[in-house]
């Protein structure tokens, strides 16, 4: 079966596939698997250092794949200080961009002439079509159930997904709550025309960075061990549930301040749990889709088993 759609004539890839940002996590190893496997890989630009280290990323995931890839820049996260990293993904001609968080405006004026495909990640119909206007090329729509950052207003995806289509005309990538070819398909029946997927890719061999502990993590939860954090600061963000996201959690009951919190959120405390497995003193971003998560496949293996499962559905609906 063919998957053509806009979203894999607009990337050039086989299927409609996209792998999340996830920071700290999508490095090239993973990227480049998921390239390779006829989906659409990501580094995530603003875990890195410098643009030096951005560079030599980049460069890397070429020596790993000959397939088209993306360069994903959370900066509702860091403020300023991504433009240097934008230079130099332009300068590359890197064949993709998404944004995440923020304002997206100064990217595309950085990214102003270069070949490079624009992709927003909204939580919105309102960000949606200010994507749109921006000039996007496509966005991404990510509902409530979604890991990591997400939007004010507690949408679903299967609500907010449809909405978004009738609002714009470009491209409606689903993401929140998607782990499989069920909710593959899922989305195309709303008008996506693809998904993009960041719990279910930590759980693969090629996320060489994840922790055992946050692996063993995303298989042991169900889909209501999983929270959400930072909603007093205006920024609702989901993680597994552990020690650490209850003291969170404790606090902003307390003193629901960014001083009081800052700590708590860091990208350090991050780390603590998704790279040395420390739930007391570190928490890890995912989705409800964890409650999915029975094993750690390779990438290539995740998306055979995914457009196998889609092909059936398709098959039994006649389509």
């Amino acid at each position: 079966m063919h998957w053509r759609t806009r979203v894999t004539q607009l990337l050039n890839v086989e299927y409609p596939i996209i792998q999340g940002g996830l920071a700290y996590l999508a490095y090239a190893e993973l990227a480049a698997a998921v390239s390779n496997a006829g989906g659409l890989g990501q580094i995530t630009a603003m875990s890195l250092a410098t643009p030096a280290e951005l560079r030599a990323e980049i460069n890397k995931v070429r020596a790993l794949t000959d397939k088209p890839f993306g360069v994903n820049f959370a900066i509702g996260q860091h403020g300023t200080g991504y433009e240097k990293m934008v230079e130099v993904a332009g300068e590359m001609n890197v064949p993709v961009v998404t944004m995440t968080g923020g304002n997206p405006a100064p990217i595309f004026n950085i990214l102003k002439g270069a070949p490079c495909k624009k992709m927003v990640l909204v939580a919105a119909r309102r960000q949606a079509q200010k994507a749109e206007q921006l000039g996007a090329d496509a966005v991404m729509v990510v509902g409530q159930e979604g890991g990591g950052h997400l939007g004010r207003d507690d949408v679903g995806t299967i609500v907010l997904v449809p909405q978004v289509v009738d609002s714009v005309s470009i491209p409606v990538i689903a993401s929140g709550g998607i782990g499989d070819g069920r909710g593959w398909m899922a989305a195309h029946a709303l008008g996506a025309e693809g998904i993009e997927m960041g719990t279910r890719f930590i759980a693969t061999k090629e996320c060489v960075h994840a922790s055992k502990e946050y692996i063993d993590a995303l298989l042991a939860s169900t889909e209501a061990d999983t929270t959400v954090i930072k909603r007093s600061l205006g920024a609702p963000a989901r993680a597994i549930r552990n020690d650490f996201t209850e003291q969170i959690l404790r606090l902003e009951a307390v003193t629901p301040t960014y001083d009081a919190l800052k700590t708590y959120i860091s990208g350090a405390a991050n780390k603590k749990f998704i790279y040395e497995g420390n739930p007391e003193q570190g928490f890890g971003w995912a989705g409800q889709v964890a409650g999915m998560i029975q094993d750690v496949p390779s990438v290539q293996q995740l998306i055979s088993r995914m457009v196998a499962q889609a092909e059936a559905i398709r098959l039994k609906w006649g389509q």
